[in-house]
């Protein structure tokens, strides 16, 4: 499904944004620094801030993410199920030195925080407009 063609709007050089619902049908959107490739059916979004995004996963898994390849300006839409939250892994290790790195290149050293890589399956992956 993730192709190489996806992989420059996997790697955190624009925002993105993430989309949750809770159980009532009140949905929530919010910017997110970061989706990371895990595999060709998995991402990982950092958590960071996400107190409403995090419940209305605990309500109901699904969620929508738009990314943007910073090359082409492409965007996509991926719909997701939330699958786990990894908090002592590579994979936590690695999005969180590049959070820092994201944050000392705007000036926000030691302002953000990886609680944990929520990991996604990736349900589908469109471009917008197709």
């Amino acid at each position: 499904m993730i192709t190489e063609e996806h992989l420059p709007a996997l790697q955190g050089m624009f925002p993105s944004w993430i989309t949750t619902c809770s159980a009532a049908g009140e949905p929530n959107t919010t910017v997110i620094s970061q989706v990371w490739y895990v595999d060709e059916e998995h991402v990982a979004l950092s958590f960071q801030f996400f107190n409403k995004t995090k419940k209305n996963l605990v309500e109901n898994p699904n969620a929508f993410a738009t990314i943007v390849n910073p090359g082409t300006m492409a965007m996509y839409n991926l719909d997701l199920e939330f699958d786990h939250s990894e908090t002592d892994s590579e994979l936590f290790d690695d999005m969180d030195m590049k959070l820092e790195a994201i944050a000392s290149m705007s000036g926000m050293s030691g302002i953000f925080n990886l609680k944990a890589a929520d990991v996604y399956k990736v349900k589908s992956l469109k471009a917008l407009g197709s």
